[in-house]
């Protein structure tokens, strides 16, 4: 059973930085392709970022675009969301999520169906 658990959460000023990080146990992480979504309150969850599990493509939403940055460790079995340049609508619960026999792969990617794994998610707070 794959466990996912998301770290690096918290309350920082507009143009400030974070970096989560997203740390598996179990399963084999190094054959996964792993994204990034939030859901803020009153709205529906939306993609933010994936990396791909062996050739490590990278894909972002628009809004993230030149100010967050996906990576992965599979060594350390982690995905990392460097996110930059930050403002109060990125306020989010930030989650990661991981698919099995690359069922996120190719124009998948921003689709949460298609990912079985999930955390509980960690909150990212952006003051003005």
């Amino acid at each position: 059973q794959v466990q996912l658990v998301e770290s690096g959460g918290g309350l920082v000023q507009a143009g400030g930085s974070l970096r989560l990080s997203c740390t598996s146990s179990g399963g084999m992480f190094s054959q996964s392709n792993v994204g990034w979504f939030r859901q803020a309150p009153g709205k529906e969850r939306e993609f933010v970022a994936a990396i791909t599990h062996e050739d490590q493509f990278t894909y972002y939403h628009a809004s993230v675009e030149g100010r967050f940055t996906i990576s992965r460790d599979n060594a350390k079995n982690t995905a990392y969301l460097q996110m930059s340049s930050l403002r109060p609508e990125d306020t989010a619960v930030y989650s990661c999520a991981a698919d099995a026999d690359n069922r996120a792969y190719g124009g998948r990617y921003s689709i949460a169906g298609y990912y079985i794994y999930w955390g509980l998610g960690t909150q990212v707070t952006v003051s003005s």
